[in-house]
């Protein structure tokens, strides 16, 4: 039987099918639409490979997934696929809610009427902590049964696809589970969130762009991590549960920034011997910058047994390295558009 995962070629996709074949051989199918952040270099390791089949195609188009469920014997669906960046959703939302919402929407009606058919079926919507709002600073961290109060358009799309797969389930009995997750990082990102966006700016000489004055929290979960939680909720998840995964790393978002750069002075020091330091630059604040967002993992360890094993500090400088190693990648998937969207965002 085989796994279908939507989304693949993105970030934290590509990660779960590549660490999926570290552990296991049973087949995977991959399934994106290659939209600017879907680069399908991220999987061409894997050319070549007879447990893996790449699609090109979108998560909306129900007679496709169809097909795919059928032609491949799906024992399980784990959806990726979104659009999955704030600025973007600020400036554009659109497509957040066509994609987040009713692409969802058309996965979810092509799995209802094929988990009937596969005794065991159950497909893992994957989501963010971001439907729960912002945190006060000694607010308790976000649990599964927090209220939802997005607050940016993403968010909010994000809320909405997962009260969709929550209403399948109460009304078609589909077999889901869904997990919020904290803030990702590692290989492959793309370099418009806060991490790899500095790297690829310290490097190339550029403001390091901080919204605001940098305070805000974010808890840092290492994206080997979350895929292996992905893969235990999966295995042994109950069914129409939510599980929150993080990372337990709250951190700023200027001293993640600072960290960064003390980082990059020792793996890769600028010419002039200066700190990376002093390319930080505070830019105005986004519209409705949630301050802080910290996930309470209990459930998870305590009905699950899974807990993080990365630290930051380990985490963020494998990512590093990853990024210094791979030049080639970001100036591929930083060409055209994009690099011409960050220079009128970021300069």
């Amino acid at each position: 039987m085989t796994i279908l995962v939507t989304g693949g070629a993105g970030f934290i996709g590509a990660n779960f099918v590549l660490d999926w074949f570290k552990t296991s051989d049973e087949k995977l199918v991959t399934l994106d639409a290659l939209t600017y952040a879907g680069n399908r270099n991220n999987l061409s390791s894997l050319d070549g490979d007879m447990r893996h089949t790449f699609v090109r195609g979108s998560i909306g188009d129900t007679a496709l997934v169809m097909r795919l469920l059928e032609q491949h014997d799906v024992r399980a669906v784990v959806n990726f696929a979104a659009e999955s960046h704030v600025d973007r959703s600020i400036s554009g939302p659109a497509p957040f809610f066509e994609t987040n919402v009713m692409g969802t929407v058309g996965l979810l009606e092509a799995a209802r009427h094929f988990a009937g058919t596969r005794p065991g079926f159950r497909l893992l919507h994957v989501s963010t902590d971001e439907v729960y709002g912002t945190l006060e600073r000694d607010d308790p961290p976000f649990a599964e049964t927090n209220p939802y109060k997005p607050n940016s358009p993403y968010a909010a799309s994000k809320a909405s696809s997962d009260h969709v797969v929550r209403a399948y389930h109460e009304t078609y009995r589909l077999p889901v589970l869904v997990t919020n997750c904290s803030n990702n990082y590692g290989p492959r990102q793309f370099p418009e969130k806060l991490i790899p966006l500095i790297i690829h700016n310290a490097l190339a000489g550029k403001a390091l762009p901080i919204y605001g004055d940098g305070l805000q929290v974010r808890d840092w979960l290492y994206v080997g991590d979350h895929c292996s939680a992905l893969r235990r909720v999966l295995e042994a998840g109950n069914i129409g549960e939510t599980y929150n995964v993080g990372g337990d790393n709250q951190k700023t978002n200027i001293d993640v920034v600072r960290t960064l750069c003390a980082l990059l002075d020792q793996k890769r020091p600028r010419a002039d011997g200066t700190s990376y330091a002093t390319q930080i630059t505070h830019v105005t604040d986004r519209p409705g910058h949630d301050r802080r967002y910290a996930i309470d993992a209990r459930k998870i360890e305590r009905e699950l047994g899974w807990r993080p094993a990365e630290t930051f500090e380990h985490g963020l400088s494998m990512t590093v390295d990853w990024y210094l190693d791979n030049e080639a990648w970001v100036t591929d998937v930083t060409s055209g558009a994009y690099r011409e969207w960050v220079a009128r965002q970021y300069g």
